[in-house]
């Protein structure tokens, strides 16, 4: 599963949208749009810590887990 795929299953599962988030990044020094988030997702050029503050939004935490 891609990152695209794995955000856009938890938004659903939260039922938030993507414009709700895209309004929750956006700072007074920086806009992000809808259009800027989904490009970012689909060629997978976020960064980490944006997905970070994304999963923030939607309540959720990164966990690292050592592999058996």
């Amino acid at each position: 599963m891609s990152i695209r795929e794995d955000i856009k299953m938890l938004l659903a599962q939260k039922a938030m949208t993507m414009t709700e988030v895209a309004k929750k990044l956006s700072t007074d020094e920086n806009t992000v749009t809808v259009q800027s988030l989904s490009k970012k997702l689909s060629k997978q050029t976020i960064r980490f810590e944006e997905v970070r503050k994304i999963l923030d939004i939607m309540g959720y935490d990164i966990e690292y887990k050592e592999r058996n």
